[in-house]
């Protein structure tokens, strides 16, 4: 079978590491059409915006994408384009696996939980305004079809992969309001699914409950905001955001990619890490019914890690990006 395929290679560091991910995935001898789609801040210039519309286009095409990362400004400047792209294409479950990989060497160990981020609404709808001179609102909007949404899309991932248990994340002791409604709808959904073990925890709690015992949880969901910082909180549980992939699903097409930033200080330096964009390839090969593949491209790169040879800077090694890449072709 053949694919069509949308390759967002992204700012920074992202066309190295897209490139890199890109071989790996075609020496799998998948028969693959990459339809390459440039988004972000180097193509402002020339579009006058980071978004263009051909962009989204190619993604409702070809239903599936995989991403590079794409500069936020901080403070100032344009919205965040990746999250125009999840809203414009309505990917409304942001997916955010934490794995232990053996050969990576944390506190921790056989950590295996999944992030599962409401994607489109939250703080990050970005509806704010400044009172005056000195004082800014934002506006939280919680609604209950996409709390409803996202919390089944939990349940339908858990009980696809076998887990038991679903925990919701909230601050409804305090916004009673528009996090009470995200409750209100988790426990309904949870009543659906009675085959599933359900409970729910206040967000701080969960932070800690996280770094003690993160061996007690399953598949975490939750609203916008703190989907964005648990699934980083996870992420360091099992070596950081070098190794952490991301998938973001609608109804009508996915967009796979790594959760870390495009790091312009170490653009076309041959240096960073390919595997998280690559283990996104991963997620999206599983997506397509491609098990076969994603599971050798997974013993490759334990292979590799395991051998502790070929690794980048960040895995305590000295090789480049597209070396990585070489060696996890290689054991393929």
């Amino acid at each position: 079978m053949s694919y069509n395929i949308t390759l967002i290679p992204g700012d920074g560091i992202g066309p190295e590491i897209a490139e890199a991910a890109r071989r790996v995935i075609d020496a799998t001898g998948l028969d693959i059409n990459w339809e390459m789609a440039e988004a972000g801040e180097a193509v402002i210039e020339r579009y006058g915006t980071p978004l263009p519309e051909h962009v989204l286009e190619s993604v409702k095409k070809n239903r599936v994408a995989l991403k590079g990362p794409l500069t936020t400004p901080v403070g100032k400047g344009f919205r965040s384009v990746n999250v125009a792209l999840r809203q414009k294409l309505n990917l409304y479950a942001n997916v955010r696996p934490a794995k232990s990989l053996q050969g990576i060497v944390t506190r921790y160990r056989d950590v295996d939980l999944i992030v599962v981020r409401e994607n489109t609404e939250d703080l990050y709808a970005g509806v704010e305004h400044l009172v005056g001179r000195d004082a800014a609102e934002g506006i939280k909007i919680i609604t209950r079809e996409a709390s409803e949404r996202v919390c089944r899309h939990a349940f339908d991932l858990a009980r696809k992969q076998g887990r038991k248990k679903v925990t919701a994340v909230h601050k409804a002791n305090i916004l009673k309001l528009s996090d009470g409604l995200f409750l209100e709808c988790a426990r309904k959904v949870a009543e659906e699914n009675p085959d599933i073990e359900f409970e729910d925890m206040i967000v701080d709690a969960m932070c800690m409950k996280l770094v003690q015992t993160p061996e007690r949880y399953d598949v975490l969901v939750m609203p916008n905001l703190y989907g964005d910082i648990v699934s980083d909180l996870c992420a360091g549980l099992v070596g950081g955001l070098g190794v952490t992939p991301g998938a973001n699903i609608g109804t009508e097409a996915a967009v796979f990619e790594p959760v870390h930033g495009s790091a312009p200080k170490h653009a076309g330096k041959n240096k960073v890490n390919p595997l998280a964009i690559l283990l996104s390839g991963v997620m999206m090969l599983r997506h397509l019914g491609e098990d076969r593949a994603a599971g050798r491209i997974m013993g490759a790169v334990g292979a590799v890690l395991e051998a502790g040879e070929s690794l980048t800077y960040d895995l305590g090694g000295t090789a480049g990006t597209s070396h990585m890449a070489d060696a996890i072709i290689e054991r393929l």
